[in-house]
């Protein structure tokens, strides 16, 4: 499972990345946008935090983020989940805790890892979708994508 970890981590990584580019290189500062994108993020650094056994990270699950601030947090957390995900030999676990409303949960380690990556392309295509109404362009972020950029099947 490590091997397929590091390849959803890195993809969500290299995700977050390009959205985040597109964004700086358009100067989007649309407030849903930054509130959706900050959602992503924060919900990163929840999850990791959840896992560890750290206290909650100091972050808001909607906050009013900025896009430089943005920028620097999709930055850390994604190096922040390699880390982890590299430091670690079994995600096959179950992980008890309390959600953001203080509800109690138990669920495996492993399927809240799916679930983040999931969750974040489910927003990212929120982003793409209100970038292109909003008259941007989005960018692409498909996981094909990143497999053949990585491949060096496409050029960036």
């Amino acid at each position: 499972m490590k091997e397929y970890f590091l390849k959803l981590y890195r993809y969500n990584a290299w995700s977050n990345k390009r959205v985040m580019d597109t964004l700086v290189r358009q100067d989007v500062r649309d407030e849903k946008i930054m509130s959706i994108m900050g959602h992503i993020v924060a919900a990163q650094y929840l999850w990791l935090h959840r896992i560890k056994g750290l206290p909650a990270a100091k972050v808001k699950l909607w906050g009013d983020y900025k896009l430089e601030q943005l920028v620097q947090m999709a930055d850390d957390v994604g190096k922040l989940w390699l880390e982890f995900v590299e430091s670690t030999d079994n995600f096959n676990r179950e992980l008890t805790y309390r959600n953001y409303t203080n509800d109690p949960y138990t669920n495996n380690v492993e399927n809240i890892m799916i679930h983040l990556v999931n969750h974040s392309s489910y927003h990212r295509a929120q982003v793409a979708l209100l970038l292109r109404q909003k008259g941007f362009e989005p960018i692409n972020t498909d996981f094909i994508t990143y497999d053949r950029v990585i491949t060096g099947q496409w050029k960036e």
